[in-house]
């Protein structure tokens, strides 16, 4: 029961995470009021990856974000 609340929580995250990601692409849709909402609630999980420094154009810190998030969705599945 627990493992299957948190598992709808990781994926829950990671929709959330990728919406934040796919703001990037529209800028000003942070100063939005979702948009600052959303930050509070992923850019801490983000910062975690600040050691991950970006290349070029290229920010990989979300991609990191997702596959630790799969992994342990993945490590939950595998207790259940």
């Amino acid at each position: 029961m627990l493992i299957t609340i948190l598992l709808y929580v990781i994926e829950f995250y990671s929709y959330a995470l990728l919406a934040f990601v796919l703001m990037s692409w529209v800028p000003r849709l942070y100063n939005t009021w979702f948009g600052r909402e959303l930050g509070k609630l992923i850019r801490p999980y983000l910062n975690l990856f600040s050691f991950i420094k970006p290349l070029g154009l290229f920010d990989f810190r979300p991609l990191a974000a997702f596959l630790v998030l799969e992994l342990i969705s993945m490590g939950l599945m595998q207790l259940a």
